[in-house]
């Protein structure tokens, strides 16, 4: 078969074999060929500064050298074993160092299956069946976690809306949804029901910071309720600093799930907890009536653990995060800037490590505040930016360490011009 090399015939193979022609993750129309530190190229050679970062994991950059020497290390000496090996043991204890919540991990291969397992742990440590959740919150793919993540039906506190097809009427009726940042909604949902084993959230809920006091309350209303609190930690861990956000918000929940950067661009995530916590995965030592049956075949995968522990080990030097979070604060006054001076209303919300823009004079508090006046002027703006050579995704805007002033420079300019399509486009 001869090797088709345009952007458009990949996309048209892509629609024979793919549903809706794509992987589910993100625009089916765009067929990255290539990545290099900050940069990424399509299959029509068109070069965009990356940030996208797969979806987080790329902090480095693509192709970082320290990683790929790691990585080709590791590669001659075996790819998967599915049994303990020196590096995922070697990944577990750098976990635990970085972690506050860690005395513990076991490793998954994705974010979601980590998610998964956390609440599954929670009820078997707990005896308990009902997980509260957050409006918008996203925790993977398990029918627990697809769960008023998206509701185009806002319905009442706190019944829970399928986000998906074949997910039975059982699982919404184990599940609590809760307003993010609203703490005398969750005091009064858990002295109404006392069947509740954990409370997962993401400590920054897709891009919306936590109130002041509301991670510390939600710690404080576990404790008083004996009530295990999950953080989702996928995002934030080794992100907003190198302990995650229990390192930077100083809360320690009960449990934690941690993905994207562990695995240095590897499918390889991990859950995390006490010791007595964790135990309900050590059969000898809890019971077989209380043990939490865990398995997987690329779980603790070696290549994947070479490249998380050098990921890691860069992310640890002296002055990593302050120059993350100075990309972050220059691509937010730039953004700011071009769209005050436009007089256009906006908001940028999240963290100087992850945010995005919302087109509105609203507070971001919630799934339900956290939204464009009008959708359509994020379309016509995220298309522009990508039209002059800025590859992020609608909703999120991820910096790397592996910006350059160059790359810097060339966002402004196309933050510019989208802008001024944003003018044209908001005049006609």
């Amino acid at each position: 078969m001869d090797r088709l090399h345009t952007q458009a015939d990949w996309i048209e193979r892509a629609r024979k074999v793919l549903p809706a022609g794509g992987f589910g993750n993100f625009d089916p129309n765009v067929i990255i060929s290539r990545g290099k530190g900050s940069r990424v190229w399509d299959e029509d050679g068109r070069e965009y500064v990356d940030y996208l970062i797969g979806s987080g994991p790329m902090l480095l950059g693509h192709g970082h050298p320290e990683v790929m020497e790691a990585v080709l290390e590791q590669l001659p000496n075996g790819m998967t074993f599915f049994a303990n090996n020196a590096k995922g043991i070697e990944l577990a204890e750098a976990i635990v160092d970085a972690v506050p919540c860690c005395e513990q991990v076991r490793f998954v291969a994705s974010g979601g299956e980590a998610d998964m397992y956390a609440m599954r742990l929670a009820r078997a440590y707990t005896g308990r069946d009902r997980i509260l959740k957050f409006e918008g919150g996203y925790h993977g793919m398990s029918a627990e976690a697809q769960m008023s993540l998206a509701p185009t039906m806002l319905t009442n506190f706190p019944q829970a809306v399928p986000d998906s097809a074949g997910i039975p009427q059982s699982v919404a009726d184990q599940m609590l949804i809760a307003p993010f940042n609203d703490l005398e909604a969750v005091a009064a949902l858990m002295s109404e029901h006392s069947d509740i084993a954990a409370i997962i959230v993401e400590p920054l809920q897709r891009i919306i910071p936590a109130m002041p006091r509301f991670l510390q309350g939600l710690r404080d209303l576990c404790d008083k309720h004996s009530v295990l609190l999950i953080f989702d930690e996928i995002v934030t861990g080794f992100r907003l600093a190198y302990g995650g956000a229990q390192e930077k918000y100083g809360v320690t929940p009960d449990i934690c799930t941690l993905g994207k950067i562990i695995g240095g661009g590897f499918p390889l995530a991990a859950l995390g907890g006490s010791a007595e916590v964790m135990q309900h995965f050590n059969k000898d030592a809890i019971g077989a009536d209380k043990w939490l049956m865990q398995l997987g075949t690329l779980s603790g995968n070696p290549v994947a653990a070479a490249a998380g522990l050098k990921t890691m080990e860069v992310l640890k030097r002296e002055g990593a995060y302050d120059t993350l979070r100075r990309h972050g604060t220059g691509l937010q006054d730039m953004q700011s800037k071009a769209l005050t001076n436009a007089g256009i209303a906006h908001r940028i919300c999240g963290d100087e490590t992850l945010f995005d823009i919302f087109f509105t004079d609203n507070p971001c508090r919630d799934y339900r505040t956290a939204r464009h006046d009008n959708p359509r002027m994020n379309v016509v703006y995220n298309d522009a930016l990508r039209a002059n050579g800025v590859f992020k995704s609608p909703g999120k805007m991820y910096p790397s360490l592996a910006l350059t002033k160059e790359d810097m420079a060339l966002t402004d300019l196309a933050v510019d011009q989208a802008v001024l399509t944003l003018i044209t486009w908001l005049s006609s």
